[in-house]
């Protein structure tokens, strides 16, 4: 199992998450998201009275609380073996408030539009860790033609995606230069932004072009008058100065703290679990280090922080982010039994986990700085 997770961070989150200024995209970076480039996308689609999305190309249901497949297909006339094929689930797997399908074949649409749910609130659960790639690039978009039609959702028809091992919601969300926001708004995501391998999404449409993250700035003395010196007009006065480096009568030497330097201080962060490296760092195909370590071994907070966020892959391999100061984040992946949670403040050396059975069993240990990937070795040594 070869994990390379990519960041939300993916992406930035900051000390104790404050849900209201979440960098949904996890870009990090001063300003957040604001200052990245994602395009604006139109209102989320409306759908009819059968809960149905009709485009040119396809259509898409919206469940309703309680629904299932069988009882999604049946309101739909539709035969649910074939719904739930489509859609990479089972007859009788329960829907989600909102979850989009998409339908084998077309159905009438309904005479009323129905009344329009208000959009998902996934600002308070900020659930979604890091990005888990299985490649150094991202998928390219399947693109298709836009069609010059009256349709839910800004007048275009929408691309689909199909869901592919690995890949995450903020992952879908970049490559299509769209807000992670605006694709759970579109597609009725949960709080934990969580998708299957399989399912289709419908990318939102683009309303204008992506903002200049980086504007030029003025050329110098432009639009403001050069300020004169004051001394200039007149001389400054006269006074004392004491040599840089010089101490003030009395300062004690400063001690030499070579000498009381333990095993502990020596590296900025704890080694997470016990065991040997089996896989070191690669920027492009492993962005962190995989630890051999036995199934059930204690997994360890490599520095003091705050859990900023718990999820799992669409492997069901569960994923721990921890916050560092300075802007540090640390991925663990592939962690049992947890003894945290998303919020909780841990000390360096505390047992978060254990590491999950497999073979081999490992855990895969990553350190960033908003969306890059750091050697964690330098760290640890």
């Amino acid at each position: 199992m070869g994990l390379v997770l990519a960041s939300c961070a993916a992406m930035a989150l900051a000390g104790c998450v404050n849900s209201s200024k979440f960098d949904w995209d996890l870009r990090g970076g001063p300003g957040g998201t604001s200052e990245e480039a994602r395009q604006a996308t139109a209102s989320r689609p409306v759908p009819d009275g059968n809960g149905v999305l009709s485009y040119p190309g396809y259509q898409m249901a919206q469940a309703r609380r309680g629904d299932t497949v069988a009882s999604l297909s049946a309101r739909l006339g539709m035969n649910s073996a074939d719904v739930a094929r489509n859609n990479a689930l089972q007859v009788n797997d329960p829907l989600r408030e909102g979850e989009l399908l998409l339908l084998p074949g077309r159905v009438a649409a309904a005479p009323q539009p129905m009344i329009a749910t208000a959009p998902v609130d996934i600002t308070a659960g900020a659930n979604a860790a890091l990005d888990r790639v299985e490649s150094s690039a991202l998928p390219p978009p399947t693109s298709s033609a836009p069609v010059a039609t009256t349709t839910p959702g800004g007048g275009k028809e929408p691309t689909r995606h199909t869901v592919k091992r690995g890949e995450t919601a903020f992952i879908i969300a970049r490559a299509y230069n769209i807000s992670a926001k605006s694709l759970a708004e579109w597609n009725g995501l949960g709080a934990d932004m969580a998708i299957r391998e399989g399912q289709t999404l419908i990318i939102p449409v683009a309303t204008g072009a992506a903002p200049n993250p980086e504007p030029k700035p003025a050329a110098p003395g432009a639009g403001s008058a050069t300020p004169v010196p004051p001394s200039a007009s007149k001389p400054l006065p006269d006074e004392k100065t004491t040599p840089t480096g010089t101490k003030p009568a009395g300062t004690p030497d400063s001690p030499d703290m070579g000498t009381s330097r333990t095993g502990a201080s020596a590296s900025k962060m704890a080694m997470p679990a016990s065991g040997s490296i089996i896989k070191g760092y690669d920027k492009k195909s492993n962005q962190g280090i995989n630890i051999g370590a036995a199934a059930g071994s204690a997994v360890k907070a490599a520095d003091g922080g705050t859990v900023a966020a718990i999820t799992r892959d669409t492997d069901q391999v569960q994923i721990v982010v921890i916050r560092h100061s300075g802007g540090l984040m640390t991925v663990y992946a592939g962690v049992d039994q947890l003894k945290v949670k998303k919020g909780d403040s841990v000390s360096r050396g505390q047992q978060i986990g254990v590491v999950r059975a497999g073979s081999p069993s490992f855990l895969h240990f990553e350190v960033r700085k908003g969306v890059d990937s750091l050697d964690p070795m330098p760290y640890l040594q």
